[in-house]
Parts: C-alpha cells; structure tokens; sequence
C-alpha cells in the first residue's frame, strides 16, 4: 500500500517537486515502505483499542450488558472493532483507497468469524479463539499490504489541524497508553532509570549513530549518571528513593529534548515518544508525592 501524501494542500511540497495537475503520483512499493506501513497499523490498532476499549466499558456498565461483552466472541468482535476504527482513520489520513482500508478492515473480522463455530462446537476455549484470531490476523494483514503496495494514493484534502495533530503521533500514544497513571500512579523501581540512557544506547548501536566526535561518550556519561543516582535511591530507600526516580525521569526528558533538537543519536519520533513518557511518569509520582504528604 502506498503511503506518500499526494495533495498539495495537505502538507507544503517544494514547487519544483510537485507533479503535473493531470498525472498521478508514482506509485509507492519497496520492502521498506511496506513494513513501515505494517507498522503504522499495528500502532493505529492499539490506539484504537486504548482509546474505544473504556468507551465499551463505560457502555457496558451503563446500559447493562456487561455480562455479553464479557463473553470471548463478543469481545473478540469488539476488539477487531476497535482495531479496525483504528486503522482505518490512520489509513485514510495516509492516502489509501477505501477498497484498501475495507480489505484491511476485514483482515481484522475475517480471522475471528472463521473460528467462531470451533469455538461455539467446544473445539476451542475463549484463550484459542484470540489467540488464533491473533495469529491468523498477521498474515490477512501481510496479504492486504502486499496486493496494494503499488496502488496510486488516493486524493484527500485534510484540515491543517488534523495535519498538525498527525505529526505528533507519539505524543498523542503516550497520552493513550498513560492515562490510568494520572488515576493510578505508580512508584517505579530505581532501576528503572537504568532503562533510559540504555535504550539510546542500543538504538545508537543499531542505527550506528554512536561514531560522531564526542557522541559514544556524552552516552556513556549519561549511563554513569543515571546509574549513580539508580545506586543512590537504592541506598536511601522509602519515599526519599520515589523522590529521586521521579526527578531522573524528569531529568531524562530533557535529554530527550535535547536529543530530539539534534535527532543525532535516535530518530526524533522516539525521542519525542520518550520524553512526553518520561514527562507523565515523573509528574504522575510527583503528584502523587505530594497528594500523600511525602
């Protein structure tokens, strides 16, 4: 499937890269743009079902059917559902046809439907019917995205807000998948903080961005400091110990901030990924802290 954003109006485009008014954008094809878009589905379908899946929850206690969306079937249907308004407005917003998206969309149903009757025949307990759901999910999904790779995007005009919002994807998942933290927030461990400069360290490694003057050893730096202050808090112990894991979290956001100016290490969704976490998960335990008199 194609992915390359085709109307002059959506994004500015230099002048003298614009194609003619009567030819179609080139076609899009390629191994890597074809994963890229498996995996912008995959981050669309979790967002879908981060985002709808307390909205069935919140249905299902008012209105009174708690009890059938609890059953596997019903919540099966209800997670490809889910998925599904994912992935298709991600889908549209990236130019593909609505043929696409309906394929797409059945590559998400399709999978459940086909084992429903083992399942209501006793073949399969609720645990096999997701599970293999799942499993039969990433192949229809491979299928799909390889029969329209070469499609010509579609035409579609999008509002300059819906762009803006777009591009800081990474921003609005962590928003997503960190909700329950501002209701339920968590006291991390001290070594956690050993995951924050190792992650750039290994994306550095993978991405062989580590060779600059002077960047192996800024990263290196950081790994001593965070570890420092990880071997700190684990002396102190207690509320003094949430205090310091919270203000290396902050203290990594703005790495990340760093880094995402610089993009030299990792790419600038990452760090833009990482540093909204770490912003949440250190003012979650602040607050939290604080709310408790600590």
């Amino acid at each position: 499937m194609g992915t390359t954003l085709t109307h002059v109006d959506a994004l500015p485009v230099p002048s003298n890269k614009l194609p003619p008014a009567d030819q179609p954008a080139a076609p899009a094809g390629g191994a890597r743009r074809l994963l890229r878009h498996l995996g912008e589905m995959v981050l669309a379908m979790v967002a879908g079902m981060l985002l709808l899946g307390p909205v069935w929850d919140v249905a299902g206690t008012a209105l009174g059917p708690a009890a059938p969306l609890g059953r596997p079937e019903v919540a099966a249907l209800v997670m490809a559902t889910n998925m599904t308004a994912g992935m298709t407005v991600w889908m549209r917003y990236r130019a593909h046809h609505w043929r696409g998206v309906a394929e797409m969309a059945a590559a998400m149903y399709v999978p459940f439907l086909l084992l429903l009757v083992p399942f209501w025949t006793g073949l399969l307990d609720g645990d096999a019917l997701m599970l293999g759901g799942h499993l039969l999910m990433v192949p229809a999904m491979v299928l799909v995205a390889v029969r329209h790779r070469h499609e010509v995007p579609a035409r579609i005009r999008r509002h300059p807000a819906v762009v803006a919002i777009a591009r800081r994807w990474p921003t609005g998942l962590v928003l997503l998948v960190t909700v329950d933290l501002w209701v339920d927030p968590i006291a991390l461990s001290p070594w956690t903080m050993l995951v924050l400069p190792g992650g750039y360290l290994l994306i550095g490694v993978a991405r062989r961005t580590l060779r600059g003057p002077g960047v192996l050893v800024t990263q290196l730096v950081g790994l001593a400091g965070w570890a420092a202050l990880t071997l700190v808090a684990v002396a102190v112990g207690g509320r003094a110990a949430t205090w310091l894991v919270a203000l290396g979290w902050l203290a990594h956001a703005g790495w990340d901030l760093v880094h995402h100016r610089t993009a030299r290490v990792v790419p600038r969704g990452y760090a833009e990924w990482c540093g909204v976490l770490d912003t949440v998960v250190a003012a979650t335990m602040i607050l939290a802290l604080l709310t408790t008199g600590g």
